[in-house]
């Protein structure tokens, strides 16, 4: 699995630690040094089964800059969501973890952290 780590997020160490412990195997990613592109951040989406106002970190200052608290959450405006994250990788959500089985997880929580683990654990790694 790939993680769209951050290194000073407390949740992204809680995932390594987590998975460490698991055995389960898995590959780091800097979004912010290596953010995605527009196709990419889109088949993310589609693999959490997502919308962009979902996975956005609207409290960021970059959100407020953007003035994206008024920003309408519809099919018309969700290429501008995408476009903005793009360009501030530090409005993505974190940790997200790709997993090797096509799905997708925002791994916050324990419940999300145990479902990563079990379905890497079934897949094999």
């Amino acid at each position: 699995m790939e993680i769209w780590h951050n290194p000073s997020c407390s949740k992204c160490s809680g995932v390594q630690s987590t998975l460490d412990e698991a055995r389960v195997p898995y590959r780091l990613r800097a979004y912010l040094v290596e953010p995605p592109g527009p196709a990419e951040l889109t088949e993310v989406l589609r693999r959490l089964d997502a919308r962009a106002w979902d996975i956005c970190r609207t409290g960021e200052p970059a959100a407020d800059t953007l003035g994206m608290a008024d920003w309408a959450r519809d099919d018309t405006e969700e290429p501008r969501w995408i476009a903005a994250m793009v360009a501030h990788p530090e409005l993505i959500q974190r940790p997200i973890l790709l997993l090797d089985d096509g799905g997708a997880l925002v791994g916050r929580t324990p419940e999300a952290l145990a479902e990563a683990v079990r379905r890497a654990t079934r897949d094999g790694g």
